[in-house]
């Protein structure tokens, strides 16, 4: 189902009942959508005929049957015509249909950890992991996290960009906990135009703008003019999914015209939340995460498991928090639950970042610790090469990985997607390493700088750096990684391929 008010009425409606809820939106293959929902054995499922996306119809009819055939415990399927009103729906419940008889409102008492809804790690390898979390856990942590730390109450109007197959679309949606309103966009935020999102914003009455990253990046790289007098309204902007950078933070004061909290925050799927957040009273400072999340014991590790303070470390989580899974789906005994999170750090949940926490509990996050490069004894972050690669107005996008040598030392292999219209010659790939060397030091200079077409990331938009660096230290494609939880790919195989090639 796509971003539209019918998929959070189905929500709504299946937790009501006490059952529980999964979502895929329909821009995902097939195989991605069957590798998640059968796990599930589903009984119910609702889709769309196809959607649309930059201007462009897809038609997923042929799709859907497929999805349908590879389930073979649904006992029904209810079809919400997107592309077509007049589609007909053949043996399965249409939408109108199944919402045309009237009857008293009811809902199911459940205990506090029933299960309210799955979601699913990227699923980079093998199947995705479906991360269970219960009704109470969630109340909890939404009610708190957008109250105390977004500052949203009931007349705010809430946005962040996403899909339904993100987490971010159930955090959205924990704004109707407060009586507030949530606003849906469905598409490219790209189509017709960069300034598609904040015209949006202005036509809504948006009150709290979310969005990622890589979209404040690219705005910023566009120079667009965001229409700043049309944003009155508009009293702070969030970004999560990639760590935001300072130069992110100073292009959104200056395209405001006007001082702004912005919110850089941190978490995952697996919590369903960020717990590195936000928070209305203290300084905003550019390149940094204000606090740490209230009831999130949230700290920095040392390889020996010890708690540091103002050193890159990894991040952990020492004390339970509300919203944790109940369970992963098929693990019986827990074991993949504890394999996943707790086998590094005995009893810790380790996430997977690395962060460094200031004295004041500010913090700047560095990436993923399982994707960290070692040059020389110096550990970085891939952050860092990104900031400064991607302000480079002739790169669209890039991804790093360092790669063993035997008898030699690691080969850092830096992947670089050209703006449009720009070939990657050896005068960019100059500027590229000068830039480097310059604003962090000559360890991070690459050993080689290889142009593709576009950088390979998964549905949820995250850059597959550790599939990567598997395929090129010689693992299988199938090994490395999964087709189904890729947004393209193809990218992948380029990608191979222009290594390989020496371009």
């Amino acid at each position: 189902m796509p971003n539209v008010p019918e998929t959070v009425v189905a929500l709504l409606a299946t937790s009501s009942l006490g059952a529980t809820w999964a979502s895929c939106s329909p821009d995902f293959g097939t195989r991605a959508v069957v590798d998640r929902f059968q796990q599930l054995e589903p009984t119910v499922l609702i889709a769309v005929d196809g959607y649309r996306y930059a201007g462009r119809d897809f038609d997923r009819m042929s799709e859907l049957a497929e999805i349908e055939r590879a389930l073979p415990t649904l006992a029904a399927t209810v079809l919400l015509p997107y592309l077509r009103a007049d589609r007909t729906t053949g043996p399965r419940i249409s939408w109108a249909d199944l919402g045309s008889a009237a009857g008293p409102l009811e809902l199911e008492q459940v205990p506090f950890d029933h299960p309210l809804w799955v979601l699913y790690s990227s699923g980079t390898t093998g199947l995705p992991k479906g991360l269970v979390h219960g009704h109470g856990g969630i109340l909890l942590e939404h009610l708190k996290s957008l109250a105390l730390h977004q500052d949203l109450g009931p007349d705010d109007r809430f946005f962040w960009f996403t899909t339904t197959g993100w987490m971010m679309w159930n955090y959205l949606l924990g704004i109707l906990l407060h009586g507030g309103t949530a606003l849906l966009y469905d598409g490219s935020p790209a189509h017709p135009d960069m300034r598609t999102l904040w015209r949006f914003a202005a036509e809504s009455g948006m009150t709290y703008f979310g969005t990622s990253a890589p979209f404040i990046h690219a705005c910023m790289k566009a120079g667009i003019d965001v229409g700043a007098r049309d944003l009155a309204g508009l009293r702070a902007i969030g970004s999560t999914g990639a760590p935001l950078s300072p130069e992110g933070f100073e292009w959104i004061r200056e395209a405001m015209g006007r001082p702004i909290p912005v919110g850089s925050v941190s978490g995952g799927t697996d919590l369903c939340t960020a717990f590195v957040q936000s928070c209305p009273t203290l300084p905003v400072r550019a390149g940094e995460l204000q606090c740490l999340g209230l009831g999130a014991k949230v700290e920095a590790y040392s390889e020996r498991g010890v708690p540091v303070t103002d050193e890159v470390g990894e991040l952990v989580i020492t004390e339970p928090m509300p919203s944790m899974p109940v369970r992963l789906w098929n693990d019986g005994d827990g074991s993949r639950y504890r394999a996943s999170y707790f086998d590094v750090f005995p009893g810790v949940w380790r996430h997977g970042d690395w962060i460094k926490i200031a004295p004041d509990g500010s913090s700047v996050i560095y990436g993923r610790s399982d994707a960290t490069l070692n040059r020389g004894g110096v550990r970085m972050g891939t952050a860092e090469f990104y900031r400064v690669v991607e302000e480079i107005p002739e790169v669209s996008e890039s991804l790093v990985v360092e790669l063993p040598r035997e008898g030699e030392e690691s080969e850092l292999v830096l992947f670089v997607a050209p703006a449009p219209g720009v070939m990657l010659d050896d005068e960019l790939r100059a500027r590229i390493a000068a830039a480097l060397r310059r604003q962090l030091s000559p360890r991070h200079a690459p050993d080689r700088i290889v142009g593709v077409a576009a950088i390979p990331r998964t549905l949820n938009g995250k850059k597959m750096e550790v599939p990567v660096k598997r395929l090129l230290t010689g693992a299988p494609m199938s090994a490395a990684a999964s087709e189904g939880a890729m947004a393209d790919p193809q990218s992948l195989a380029a990608l191979v391929e222009a290594f390989r090639s020496g371009r």
